[in-house]
């Protein structure tokens, strides 16, 4: 553990901004998933409204600097691919 007054602060911004990535990383994981479930399901509103959730998420997470933008511009070729 740090002895210096700045880098205990540090540590502690550190485990804020890991904490809130995860759960940005584990939001975007279960829209996805629910997204697959709806496609699974055959309900055409259910998918629509998913779908579009699912890519409101993942360009949030890209926006928050959780995921890489490359990244989360192929998750939603790959959620468009299922849709179409």
């Amino acid at each position: 553990m740090a002895n210096i007054k700045s880098a205990i602060k540090r540590a502690k911004i550190s485990e804020k901004e890991n904490l809130r990535n995860r759960m940005a990383k584990s939001e975007m994981k279960t829209v996805i998933r629910r997204f697959d479930e709806a496609i699974a399901a055959g309900d055409k509103e259910a998918i629509d409204a998913a779908y579009k959730l699912a890519v409101k998420t993942v360009d949030q997470a890209a926006a928050k600097g959780v995921i890489h933008k490359n990244n989360a511009d192929r998750k939603k070729a790959q959620l468009a691919k299922k849709l179409a």
